[in-house]
């Protein structure tokens, strides 16, 4: 069932008709049309209703369906009052309450310079803050701050390098070309640089490509750790090794002392 408001039109309507046929518009599940104000909600049955009742009187014109509807609005019922609130509910603002006046009491008495601000009152949040912002998500982000530096440096160091030799090229094809005409020596310089750009990124890429190979290589060789000999300190080895002595031949010395020294005879070829 849709509920339209009530307008002047339809006011004067219900007032013109009878009171047994107002009755008889009014229906149990339909609103009451014993006393109508502007805004009241009346069915969309019962203005049909009326403007048939209505067309039996002589100015029948002044009621019709399209004039009664003018202006009418679809009716929406006021909201339901709040509810009582609950006596804890009471009891929770009335100590929230005191504790508030407290706190401005105690504001009053204690008047400082300066007002108390957020930083004051929380005076480590801020590099709480910063801390969790800043914290690493992974362990990969911790201690990678010398390699970011170090790749950093190197390309900005590589993108130096690619603009000087460019420029170095496209500056002596300028000055050899100096005899041809403006168009020939821009033509050649552009040309000549867009051929060093293309041969420095081509060099780089194959280098790029050498390195990334290596470290596949390097990468895919497993490393065998082999434990040679262990010992413990302060701890003598009760094995004992067997020591080969040197022994030396005994000379051969006459009875009187003298060492003689043994001499080859040459024979005579005759």
């Amino acid at each position: 069932m849709v509920l339209l408001t009530m307008t002047s039109s339809i006011v004067e309507g219900l007032k013109r008709a009878q009171a047994n046929e107002t009755n008889q518009l009014a229906d149990d599940t339909e609103p009451s049309l014993i006393e109508p104000e502007v805004g009241k909600p009346i069915s969309h049955r019962q203005i049909i209703q009326l403007s048939r009742s209505l067309r039996q009187s002589e100015d029948s014109s002044d009621f019709t369906l399209e004039k009664l509807l003018r202006g009418s609005e679809v009716y929406t019922p006021p909201p339901p009052p709040k509810p009582e609130p609950t006596p804890e509910f009471k009891a929770l603002m009335a100590r929230l309450r005191h504790e508030e006046e407290e706190r401005s009491y105690q504001r009053m008495v204690n008047t400082s310079d300066s007002r108390e601000s957020f930083h004051d009152r929380f005076p480590h949040s801020s590099r709480r803050a910063f801390a969790s912002v800043n914290e690493p998500i992974s362990k990969d982000d911790l201690g990678d701050d010398d390699v970011t530096y170090e790749e950093v440096h190197r390309q900005v160091m590589l993108i130096i390098n690619f603009v000087v030799s460019i420029l170095g090229v496209a500056g002596t094809l300028w000055v050899v070309a100096r005899w041809w005409s403006t168009t020939a020596r821009l033509l050649l310089t552009m040309s000549g640089s867009i051929v060093v750009a293309i041969a420095e990124v081509a060099v780089y890429l194959i280098y790029v490509m050498k390195m990334g190979d290596a470290k596949k290589k390097q990468g895919a060789i497993k490393e065998v750790k082999e434990v040679v000999e262990t010992w413990v300190v302060g701890k003598e080895s009760q094995e004992e090794h067997d020591e080969k002595s040197v022994l030396l031949q005994e000379k051969d010395n006459d009875p009187d002392g003298v060492r003689k020294r043994k001499t080859a005879v040459k024979k005579d070829d005759s």
